[in-house]
């Protein structure tokens, strides 16, 4: 599975690329502390209510952007994509725990 640094995500986000599919398998309630703006939040704990609306939510041929708070959902997630025909996926490394240190200080950390 490919890796995109945080410093990566943050050029990808600033070129204003349309193209590029965001998602946050986060809960909830960590979106209440700390989120970026334009993904789609999809919490791994609620599989069983959006797993099968992922092909017409989702073009399987589009860059995919998967984002956690470590990595390690984000990881699990991005298997499961390549596993439903997804051809271009990236699990963002660190999560938005790195993102926060590494890119934005105002997005707080938890």
């Amino acid at each position: 599975m490919n890796q995109i640094s945080v410093q990566e995500l943050a050029q990808r986000l600033s070129s204003g690329d349309a193209s590029i599919q965001l998602v946050d398998v986060r809960e909830p309630q960590e979106l209440e502390i700390a989120s970026i703006e334009g993904f789609v939040n999809l919490p791994l704990s609620q599989f069983t209510e959006w797993g099968d609306q992922v092909p017409n939510l989702f073009n399987p041929q589009a860059e995919t952007l998967v984002l956690c708070h470590h990595g390690i959902r984000s990881a699990q997630m991005c298997q499961w994509l390549i596993a439903q025909g997804f051809t271009n996926v990236q699990n963002i490394s660190g999560g938005i725990d790195a993102y926060s240190v590494l890119v934005d200080h105002s997005i707080p950390q938890y």
